[in-house]
């Protein structure tokens, strides 16, 4: 026979009952009830009682071991560049190495949220490691796949994003420039991170650029971050040759190329740092040696019109069309200043009807 459910009371009715009880005798009311009843009712009684350090606890408890996910990531990452993935290497199976993409997906989840936890650094470290490795397997094939990051489904500005919060939250803003500006200059690209420009994961993406922009409220936070950035392009400089890393196999195919991935951040720097007391920075970097071809030419014309110096925007606006003949954004800087055009970025306004 089924039993029938104990009376409850109402509110009224339960507040009409302890009107009499004093607060000694309330609080051994609470004292049996926490001490004799079930897990979830005394953590129940503790949340009520020390809500922070509840919400502290259930945090950690959500959080993955940020220790545990950096030692797998590490593992992850140096079985990837050793070809393990690749080739008949014993330490990875066969069939891992057809689920490659399921491992870095949850090595991706687990490491990001463990951001969240109390070892903010390790969990940070681990980001990195995941990071560094999908920016590596555009240019090298680690994995099989046409596309590891789309494979992988890997969001690279998400992470960036979430790991630059972070770590700015946990240390605050200095921290986070002088972690964060040598990482833009690795992690950043002019066309995102996935192999063909196109797919779910592309659709997510969006420039380390944009994400700092949200991130660098105030004026300070632009001279902070651009003098530390200034500092990283200067560790470039200082690395030695045999030790570089190297885009296209030659000194000068580097510096363009670094040039070409950081223009969308170089011009947001001309946008914030023009006119204010700390402009001389954008001289520093329109000059600086790790950066070169036409889109640093392209950054001097940019800086040379914001001053009002047309003249010398004109021909820094040309001599940026030579390398780069159909770049549109030369060209719409060119037809605001009127600059001439060299013969055949000519033919590509025509081409095109810009």
């Amino acid at each position: 026979m089924r039993r029938m459910p104990a009376h409850r009371m109402s509110r009224d009715e339960f507040h009409a009952k302890i009107a009499d009880h004093d607060a000694d005798q309330l609080r051994k009311i609470l004292w049996t009830l926490y001490w004799r009843g079930s897990a979830p009712m005394r953590e129940r009684i503790e949340a009520q009682l020390d809500p922070a350090a509840h919400a502290r606890q259930q945090r950690d408890k959500a959080a993955p071991s940020a220790a545990a996910v950096g030692e797998q990531v590490r593992a992850f990452a140096e079985l990837a560049r050793s070809g393990a993935y690749l080739a008949g290497d014993r330490r990875v199976s066969p069939k891992e190495r057809s689920r490659w993409r399921f491992t870095f997906r949850r090595l991706a989840a687990d490491a990001q949220a463990a951001l969240a936890g109390e070892d903010v650094d390790a969990a940070a470290a681990a980001v990195e490691v995941l990071i560094d490795l999908a920016r590596e397997s555009y240019d090298v094939v680690y994995f099989r796949s046409e596309d590891p990051v789309q494979a992988a489904g890997f969001v690279v500005s998400n992470a960036a994003a979430g790991l630059w919060r972070a770590v700015r939250d946990r240390h605050g803003f200095a921290t986070f420039a002088d972690r964060a500006a040598p990482q833009l200059l690795r992690w950043e690209t002019g066309y995102g991170w996935t192999r063909y420009g196109s797919g779910s994961v592309a659709e997510k993406e969006t420039s380390l650029g944009t994400v700092l922009e949200g991130m660098l409220q105030a004026p300070d936070h632009w001279r902070t971050f651009a003098d530390r950035y200034l500092a990283a392009l200067d560790e470039v400089v200082d690395v030695p040759a045999a030790t570089r890393r190297r885009w296209r196999g030659s000194p000068e195919r580097d510096r363009e190329e670094r040039a070409r991935a950081l223009a969308e951040w170089h011009s947001l720097l001309v946008e914030r740092l023009i006119g204010s007391e700390d402009e001389e920075l954008l001289d520093r970097l329109v000059a600086h040696p790790a950066l070169g071809g036409p889109e640093q030419t392209f950054l001097a014309a940019q800086l040379a019109h914001r001053r009002g110096d047309d003249d010398s925007a004109r021909q820094l606006v040309h001599d940026s069309l030579e390398g780069l003949p159909g770049h549109p954004g030369f060209h719409d800087l060119a037809r605001r200043i009127g600059a001439p055009l060299p013969p055949r970025a000519q033919q590509a306004r025509e081409a095109r009807r810009w």
